[in-house]
């Protein structure tokens, strides 16, 4: 039994012992290709329920049949993501999840079967009809850090300001720092120091990360930095301003930007407040327990890697399982995934961002994701 087998079984355990009260979390997987096909179920369509609208997508019920890979995927992965959903499933699927939880160990075929007689597929297009979309990817990097400001370890992070507003825009980037009010707000707000510039832009486009902390006197260990908020400003590409000054060759993955900022250091400043969009975190315990599973999303719970995408929750509500199919050409997915986070720029009816891990591997993998999308939203009879 793999270990993130053996963490869904106790996961599953301790969540029926617990009855939704505290809820599990949810242990990483890896972003793997479709495992040998497994046994085929029957997916015949049964009696469809109407189309149903939401403020960005209308959703039209379709045959299991309709749904690429179905009786392809190891659903025992996404099993980890479906209980951990249950800690805070949205109105429609709490009174599934004791079944969910019951089904932790069965094998794919009963889960599979389950799903089918349980969950209606819907194909989620925009309320103009359009099916196809975009899906990006999106990871939580590791970072060193200092406790202390130095020499080498002189970008901030901070915890929000006092009276930070939820959408009511505050300063931008640029007025961050370099406006005394602004710094002023911020001061003794600081849980952490960087020493690059292009890595600290990265976090804040995550929206967490972990961080390889070394204390004042010393220690070294690992703690998380969760997003908490942001100063409410637009965001902006930094790699298209980067495009816009004639840099041809930019990716999502940072060594280009990098190399750029290495050619025109006197230029960094501008490179970065070109995004006037900026973040503030929360600093996590990492316990050994915890590093195990990725960030809280939107939803609340901890994120599956390769199994929790982030969506525009006016398309499709948090809490709800989804299949999710998209041909490449950087990776084949065709794969059972629940919507568990938002993001700024993950905006429409057919749009994810699909969470790729944790580390410099996971990164990677986020970075050359950029594709077409197609989605069924499974929700219940």
């Amino acid at each position: 039994m793999n270990k993130a087998l053996r963490w869904l079984v106790a996961l599953a355990i301790v969540a029926t012992l617990a009855a939704c009260s505290t809820g599990p979390r949810a242990p990483e997987t890896q972003t793997t290709p479709l495992s040998a096909p497994a046994a085929s179920i029957p997916v015949a369509p049964g009696p469809l329920t109407g189309t149903l609208t939401h403020p960005k997508s209308r959703w039209t019920p379709v045959s299991w049949a309709e749904l690429p890979g179905f009786a392809d995927d190891p659903l025992h992965e996404g099993w980890i993501a479906m209980i951990a959903n249950c800690a805070r499933p949205n109105a429609a699927f709490a009174p599934l999840c004791q079944e969910v939880r019951q089904l932790a160990i069965a094998d794919g075929d009963m889960q599979r079967q389950w799903m089918v007689d349980r969950l209606q597929p819907y194909r989620v297009e925009s309320l103009a009809g359009q099916s196809e979309g975009q899906l990006t990817s999106y990871y939580e990097p590791i970072y060193e850090a200092s406790r202390r400001p130095s020499a080498q370890f002189n970008v901030p992070l901070y915890a929000p300001p006092d009276g930070l507003a939820s959408r009511r825009p505050w300063f931008t980037r640029q007025q961050i720092e370099t406006l005394p009010e602004a710094q002023a707000a911020l001061r003794g707000r600081e849980i952490a120091w960087m020493a690059d510039p292009v890595d600290a832009m990265m976090l804040h486009i995550q929206g967490s990360g972990r961080l390889q902390m070394t204390e004042a006197d010393g220690t070294r260990h690992l703690v998380r930095v969760a997003f908490a908020g942001t100063n409410d400003q637009p965001y902006r590409s930094i790699q298209q301003w980067l495009i816009s000054q004639g840099f041809p060759r930019v990716s999502r993955w940072p060594d280009d930007t990098k190399a750029w900022v290495a050619q025109n250091p006197q230029r960094v400043q501008q490179l970065m407040w070109s995004n006037p969009r900026y973040v503030f975190f929360r600093e996590e315990a990492l316990s050994d327990l915890d590093a195990a599973f990725g960030p809280r999303g939107a939803q609340g719970v901890p994120l599956t890697a390769g199994r929790s995408i982030a969506v525009d929750r006016e398309s499709i509500p948090y809490g709800t399982p989804v299949w999710l199919a998209s041909p490449g050409p950087t990776v084949l997915l065709q794969k059972l995934v629940v919507a568990q986070d938002t993001g700024s720029a993950i905006l429409g009816a057919v749009r994810a961002d699909y969470f790729a891990g944790t580390g410099i591997d996971a990164g990677r993998v986020a970075a050359t994701v950029n594709q077409p999308l197609r989605m069924w939203a499974l929700w219940p009879k």
